[in-house]
């Protein structure tokens, strides 16, 4: 038995002079699903964004064991920061050389003369520093925000390295990258009782971008043993066991590197 309402939802006259009832909500559907993807593109590149900076996409750990500096993958072409002068660091080097192992095997050492582009952060107090302002010091140079777990968990570990070895011969610098609320990182390093360390920001991320630049930042933590002239000693993308004794014994090793060679530059200096 046909009904009214039957008649009237298959009359041919209803769709010949308006869309079907239906209609407007498949338009809302189609709108809503159509915003939802929108959102969820956008998400997936903040995501993207975010994950380029945090290495998390591309830095699951440390590099394999025994790979050297030249093998790390690399933004820039091999050689790109490059320094004849760089030369003899790479000598040194190899003298230390079997000190990277257990909780530092994953650290790539200089295997080519690379100098450090010119690196700019702040102190404390708001003040510009550069890397050069530590020549004369070993330096190990780490990059970290209060957002990366590992880096978090590193902290201590330096704050130790620093107050074991720091001094006229070496530095731990440890630069935060945290982009919004400056007060976050120092409250967390005060909660968790970093006190040997300086404390150093780039909230611009400068120095990250000037590493990547050269092949040398990936995510982070990214961590690199720089010698007393800006060369680069080694290089390690992901966390390690700074505050241990295989780390120590290795930064004592550096620092003995080029002693004599920085006792006789300052001794042909003052002839």
């Amino acid at each position: 038995m046909t009904t009214a309402d039957d008649n009237r939802a298959t009359d041919p006259q209803d769709t010949a002079t308006g869309p079907a009832p239906g209609a407007p909500v498949a338009r809302r559907s189609s709108a809503v699903r159509t915003i939802g993807v929108v959102a969820l593109a956008t998400l997936a590149g903040a995501v993207a964004g975010a994950l380029a900076l945090y290495g998390m996409n591309r830095l699951p750990g440390n590099a394999p064991q025994g790979q050297s500096v030249a093998s790390v993958p690399s933004a820039a072409p091999s050689g790109a920061a490059g320094d004849p002068a760089c030369a003899g660091t790479v000598e040194r080097v190899r003298a230390f050389a079997p000190l990277a192992k257990g909780e530092l095997a994953a650290l790539a050492l200089a295997s080519e003369p690379r100098r450090l582009p010119p690196l700019t952060f702040t102190d404390a107090s708001g003040k510009p520093v550069t890397l050069a302002d530590f020549k004369g010091r070993v330096v190990l140079l780490n990059l970290w925000a209060t957002w990366c777990v590992p880096c978090r968990k590193e902290m201590p570990a330096l704050d130790h390295l620093e107050k074991r070895l720091g001094g006229p011969d070496f530095a731990v610098v440890a630069v935060n990258l945290d982009t919004r609320d400056p007060d976050k990182p120092r409250a967390f390093l005060s909660e968790i009782g970093v006190n040997s360390l300086a404390f150093y920001a780039d909230p611009a991320t400068k120095t990250f971008q000037a590493l990547r630049g050269v092949g040398r930042g990936f995510g982070l933590p990214t961590t690199l043993l720089v010698d007393r002239d800006g060369c680069e000693m080694a290089y390690l993308a992901g966390p390690a066991e700074w505050g241990g004794a295989e780390a120590e014994a290795l930064v004592k090793a550096a620092i003995g590197a080029g002693r004599a060679d920085a006792a006789g530059s300052s001794s042909a200096a003052s002839r």
